[in-house]
């Protein structure tokens, strides 16, 4: 059994949260070719401190009161704001999971970020207390649900161990396969989100739901970011659930320390595209009953997970 301790419920629900579910969509934005002179207005009548930079839609800097003081101080007011701007802009993506905000919030100390849909436009921007907001909103709706349900049976509603005590055969299981394309993470996450899927419709309970998603998107991130691509089999027995991450290479020269938290050989493309944190076999641990990784250079990696019913 796992001795790590479980992802909370908070934890689990932000792997379920887009950044989009949680961004401000009404961003007030300045163009590059306005003023300090302007930016100071802008500012001080929408109570801003920092507005992203835009040009015929897409994101091409971010400027911020810093920016402002450092330009009254040098006489410059009047200066053009992409010659203050700064334009190497850390953001985030629209569909990007909120799990991802929260390494870069940490590493970089910024207090807020743009938010990109994938064809460069600006989507939204988003900050610690839109992450709150997101979150707190989400643990609402989880509430009202569970509240809702408090007044049904339990022996109502079906659950995957009761269908395995109703049917009577030797050996009953189901399982689901799923492709997972390498050096590619278009579409990423679409393996646990039809797992889940699949899951649910078989009775599987939300809390054991939630663990199999965390653990098997963070192991789709890794087929589709390290490896040639591979696959992702699902085993659904009476005793629990066995999820395995099967690639065909380059496999992992140092397991051990690819365990440690933070730890990340994510190659600049993956982190351009806000992934590569270092915390993905970490957290399939967390949420993980038994886990067993087995790699090897150059032939690939074999992740085992299970999960059981009764945990």
């Amino acid at each position: 059994m796992a001795t790590e301790p479980r992802l909370t419920k908070t934890q689990e629900l932000v792997y379920e949260i887009t950044v989009s579910e949680a961004m401000a969509a009404d961003v007030v934005t300045v163009g590059p070719d306005q003023t300090m002179a302007d930016l100071r207005i802008i500012m001080r009548d929408n109570r801003i401190s920092g507005t992203p930079v835009v040009e015929d839609g897409r994101l091409v800097g971010m400027i911020s009161i810093e920016d402002l003081i450092n330009a009254l101080l040098n006489n410059d007011i009047d200066a053009p704001i992409r010659e203050k701007m700064t334009t190497k802009v850390e953001c985030f993506y629209a569909d990007e999971p909120l799990v991802h905000t929260f390494a870069k919030f940490s590493k970089y100390g910024h207090s807020r970020y743009p938010v990109l849909e994938r064809d460069g436009r600006l989507a939204g921007i988003i900050t610690k207390g839109n992450v709150v907001q997101g979150l707190l909103k989400k643990l609402e709706i989880e509430f009202e649900i569970t509240e809702a349900k408090q007044g049904s049976s339990r022996r109502d509603r079906p659950t995957i161990r009761k269908f395995f005590e109703d049917v009577y055969a030797d050996e009953i299981s189901f399982t689901f396969k799923y492709l997972v394309a390498g050096q590619n993470l278009k579409g990423t996450g679409k393996a646990a989100s039809e797992l889940k899927s699949a899951l649910k419709i078989l009775g599987v309970c939300p809390s054991l739901l939630r663990r199999i998603g965390v653990a098997t998107y963070e192991a789709e991130i890794n087929l589709a970011s390290y490896t040639k691509g591979g696959e992702i089999r699902a085993l659904v027995e009476k005793w629990g659930i066995t999820v395995e991450a099967i690639d065909g290479g380059p496999g992992i020269p140092d397991v051990e320390l690819a365990m440690q938290p933070g730890y990340s050989t994510a190659p600049d493309w993956v982190r351009e595209l806000g992934f590569g944190a270092g915390m993905g076999l970490v957290n399939i641990k967390k949420c993980s009953d038994e886990m067993e990784l087995k790699s090897s250079v150059p032939e690939g990696t074999h992740l085992t997970m299970k999960f059981y019913y009764t945990s």
